[in-house]
């Protein structure tokens, strides 16, 4: 179960992705092309829906790209459904407590860190794959270790609990989405504030503080090495659609 974000988490080395927007396995092929170590499907913001994130995941296998997927709801088959599918891991909007954190355990983890549901599926190759050397037990240990379960840290909720969150075994990492975040704080987009900087801050540490993956969100250049040198783990830059959109203005203006 190759999973970049994790590889590079392991040897301390910070990863680089993008969400996709564009609904296009052609888009995600040349995403691979790029030297980004992974790719966002976006269940969340866009209408993708489980058959096209299959065609997704494998245009994304393919491509040489670990993929993760953004789910639109804290449910279980909302959980189950990508992990099953192949997704390196699931990344969880919304979230405001614990006890939500500890239910998607529960949904994402194999037990004896949680109680996700067993079926021979597409990500262990229908019982067909290497991940299945070890037998069943093998395979269950495997999915815990290297897929990942990533609560977005989003609301004042989640800000409030962060420490605690971050500890739940069976959580592996932090996605901080910055312009909800912000939304919530009272600051919409005001990224600059002190206490949104401080916001963000306080989640990096609580990431540190646990061995857990920092990631955040970002669509500047200069926030994204900015974020890198400030010592988090992940990068999210932007998404397929704005970087099109602004590649090609860069261009157009240039030639007017």
């Amino acid at each position: 179960m190759d999973n970049k974000i994790l590889e590079k988490f392991e040897a301390g080395v910070p990863s680089i992705g993008t969400f996709t927007h564009l609904k296009s396995m052609s888009a995600i092929e040349c995403l691979g092309q790029t030297g980004l170590d992974f790719v966002l499907i976006d269940q969340e913001h866009s209408p993708v829906g489980m058959e096209e994130t299959v065609q997704y995941l494998t245009a994304a296998k393919a491509a040489g790209l670990t993929a993760i997927v953004r789910i639109g709801e804290i449910e279980r088959t909302e959980v189950l459904r990508p992990l099953d599918a192949g997704a390196a891991g699931v990344v969880v909007p919304g979230v405001e407590t614990v006890e939500q954190v500890e239910r998607l355990v529960s949904y994402a983890k194999f037990k004896p860190l949680g109680k996700r549901g067993y079926c021979m599926t597409r990500d262990g190759g229908w019982g067909y794959s290497d991940c299945y050397a070890d037998g069943l037990e093998g395979y269950m240990c495997l999915c815990n270790d290297r897929t990942l379960l990533l609560p977005q840290c989003e609301t004042v909720g989640c800000l409030e609990n962060i420490e605690r969150i971050c500890a739940i075994e069976g959580v592996d990492g932090i996605m901080i989405g910055p312009y909800d975040l912000s939304i919530a704080m009272g600051m919409p987009g005001q990224f600059d504030r002190p206490e949104f900087i401080a916001a963000v801050e306080r989640i990096k540490n609580a990431c540190k503080a646990s061995g857990k993956i920092a990631v955040v969100f970002t669509g500047s250049e200069a926030s994204a090495k900015q974020y890198i040198a400030d010592g988090f783990d992940c990068v999210i830059f932007g998404m397929d659609n704005l970087v099109l959109i602004n590649g090609y203005k860069a261009i157009v203006n240039g030639l007017k």
